[in-house]
């Protein structure tokens, strides 16, 4: 144990500087959120994420969301377990064929109105995978898709963006 405390303590820290942030476009995507979120869900946007056959970046992204640095909860946006609960379905990855009874049975139960976004380029096009026998690709080949949030994967505040570009459609 000693040996290893001596070694930390010659080598010293070796990790690479954490990335600038943007903390004012952070601030500002924010509170449009909260402001959209309070004008057309009574203060509160019940999202379900659902994982319809990604390789989890997409995921991770999304997991961020409620970390503390970005605390999305406070914009008035939240995580529900139930597509029953939810306002919005997040939807990730290339469709499995084994996951496409799944999501549709999803979109059917979660109430209308319903907003559907595809998240990465998996979600948006299939990504790598495309059409296959394994593979129903894009999101909108099994569901409707209100909005599409590209990258691979999308930051978290590409996130955030994507999320109020598609509530902004939504008329009051």
């Amino acid at each position: 144990m000693l040996r290893i405390l001596a070694k930390i303590q010659k080598i010293g820290i070796i990790t690479e500087p954490l990335p600038a942030t943007d903390q004012v476009a952070l601030e500002q995507v924010g509170q449009q959120l909260r402001d959209r979120v309070g004008e057309l869900f009574s203060g509160s946007l019940a999202i379900r994420e659902v994982d319809a056959g990604s390789c989890n970046g997409c995921e991770l992204e999304i997991h961020a969301l409620n970390n503390p640095y970005y605390g999305i909860e406070r914009f008035g946006i939240h995580f529900v377990a139930s597509p029953r609960h939810a306002d919005m379905l997040l939807v990730t990855g290339p469709v499995s064929r084994h996951m496409e009874a799944a999501l549709r049975r999803t979109y059917d139960a979660t109430p209308e109105p319903k907003l559907v976004i595809a998240v990465g380029e998996c979600g948006a096009n299939g990504g790598e995978f495309g059409v296959s026998y394994a593979s129903c690709g894009a999101v909108a080949n099994v569901i409707p898709v209100d909005a599409v949030i590209r990258g691979c994967p999308p930051t978290p505040l590409d996130l955030m963006r994507g999320i109020l570009e598609a509530i902004g459609k939504r008329s009051p």
